[in-house]
């Protein structure tokens, strides 16, 4: 049965692609949530809710993470391309177009 996910039919797609495009909707599922939270955050006037919401928070962004790197673990490529952009000091574009080259 197709899905919105993806973009081939699901039948066709590999065992690995069609686990790496749930990651993929994992991060960007992730990413949603922690939007949302911060947004509620700003608002939020109760700072006992507020602290709650920031916890809750903290949790999508270490599944975040944890969902990049299983996807950088399985595209060495895109690992070493990261290596030169994250954790890094100085201009984010230029440390960006070096990762390019």
């Amino acid at each position: 049965m197709p899905t919105e996910q993806y973009h081939e039919p699901a039948h066709e797609l590999s065992d690995s692609t069609r686990t790496f495009v749930r990651m993929i909707t994992s991060v960007i599922e992730e990413a949603e949530a922690i939007s949302w939270y911060e947004q509620r955050i700003s608002v939020e006037k109760d700072e006992e809710a507020k602290a709650i919401m920031k916890n809750a928070q903290n949790e999508e962004f270490k599944h975040f993470g944890m969902d990049l790197e299983f996807l950088l673990r399985k595209k060495p490529a895109w690992r070493e391309m990261m290596k030169t952009i994250l954790f890094t000091e100085g201009d984010i574009v230029a440390k960006g177009e070096e990762a390019e080259d």
